[in-house]
């Protein structure tokens, strides 16, 4: 039976790799989700496996909510038949999308399209998971050093981020009474795909925002996966309700 095991969504790539990555190699289970890349997924499933950790991954359209019952049933059959539990211990909601368009020229289907991805699919994937976690378990939003600081271009994305955090309080309130604790973290500027990759293919990008923070480099997916495996650890067990921005200092 598995110690501990961590729902990971979006984790076949990106931040959501290296928070998988990272909680395997402290003895989390990770079950992981993956929109279209199965083969993304596996390669994430074969590391952690060769280096001795344990990890399955599910495919998920976070673009549907009218999946998400079916996703549940096949996520409760993985965790019996896979770890022999009916639940899990940690939801992350990691998955996103990452839309850059000035204010001016944002398109509703573009902010709809956010909107699904980055809060109605977290808000309503956690309310159909939510039998299956633990009393006494934690939930890990994602939101982004952008509902802090601006950068042009992010006012729709950034906005919904900004719901993330408010959404996070309300959760770590009503959920008090069954000891489940609730955060969201807040990366700042990574080198990962964001964006079309900008911050890590483009070095004058690079520059600029290293230039922004005070420890005079962007962040690396490393530097967010063991974050996220630290703040789900025993040593933030009376962290709750609170936002995490791991970002070296970006914009103070």
């Amino acid at each position: 039976m598995a110690e501990k095991i961590a729902v990971l969504t979006g984790a076949s790539r990106g931040l959501g790799r290296s928070m998988a990555l990272h909680l395997a190699a402290q003895g989390v289970t990770v079950v992981g989700t993956y929109h279209s890349n199965k083969d993304a997924a596996d390669s994430v499933v074969a590391e952690i496996e060769a280096a001795g950790g344990q990890a399955r991954m599910l495919p998920l359209d976070a673009g549907r909510t009218d999946s998400f019952g079916t996703f549940a049933s096949a996520l409760a059959a993985a965790l019996q038949d896979g770890f022999g539990r009916p639940d899990f211990d940690f939801l992350i909601n990691s998955a996103g999308i990452g839309i850059n368009a000035p204010f001016v020229d944002t398109t509703e289907e573009q902010f709809d399209e956010l909107v699904q991805i980055q809060l109605k699919a977290p808000f309503f994937l956690t309310q159909a998971l939510l039998p299956m976690i633990v009393d006494g378990g934690r939930i890990l939003n994602v939101s982004s050093g952008l509902a802090r600081f601006t950068l042009p271009g992010f006012s729709a994305y950034a906005s919904t981020k900004g719901a993330i955090e408010v959404l996070t309080r309300y959760l770590a309130k009503e959920l008090g009474q069954r000891q489940i604790r609730v955060n969201v973290v807040a990366p700042g500027a990574i080198e990962t795909d964001f964006a079309g990759g900008a911050v890590r293919d483009n070095a004058g990008v690079n520059d600029a925002i290293a230039s922004s923070i005070p420890l005079g480099r962007v962040g690396l997916p490393d530097d967010i996966g063991s974050a996220v495996a630290a703040l789900l650890s025993d040593a933030f067990s009376w962290v709750n309700g609170t936002r995490i921005e791991v970002s070296g200092g970006q914009n103070i």
